[in-house]
């Protein structure tokens, strides 16, 4: 069964970190393009970040260029987003999403999404 866990998400200060972490299970990660979208209340799900099978990631979201970054340990068939200098703006529900292809045609707010998402809270 393909299937996608998110984890570390939590309330943290502005300004703050928090790293993100989606585990895989089912099927080999690096296979295929990996995607990080998020989706605040009443609001449309807005890509952010993809990495490839190659390990190129593409950003999505200007908001958080410079701040977030996408990586991946294929040995933990994990990705990860680390995010950095938080705002509240960031506050939104992360998912992790798996493309159809290796590559990242387009963005993780299309990707299907096989995880269940994590909450992100940045507030002071």
């Amino acid at each position: 069964q393909v299937q996608l866990v998110e984890s570390g998400g939590g309330l943290v200060q502005p300004g703050g970190s928090l790293r993100l972490s989606c585990v895989a299970s089912g099927f080999i990660l690096d296979d295929y393009a990996i995607g990080w979208a998020r989706q605040a209340p009443g609001k449309e799900r807005e890509g952010v970040l993809c990495i490839d099978s190659s390990g190129g990631t593409t950003d999505y979201a200007d908001s958080v260029k410079g701040r977030f970054t996408i990586s991946r340990d294929n040995a933990k068939n994990t990705v990860y987003l680390q995010m950095n200098s938080l705002k509240p703006e960031d506050t939104a529900v992360y998912y992790c999403l798996a493309a159809s292809e290796k590559a990242c045609y387009y963005s993780p707010a299309s990707f299907g999404t096989w995880g269940q998402g994590t909450q992100v809270t940045v507030s002071s």
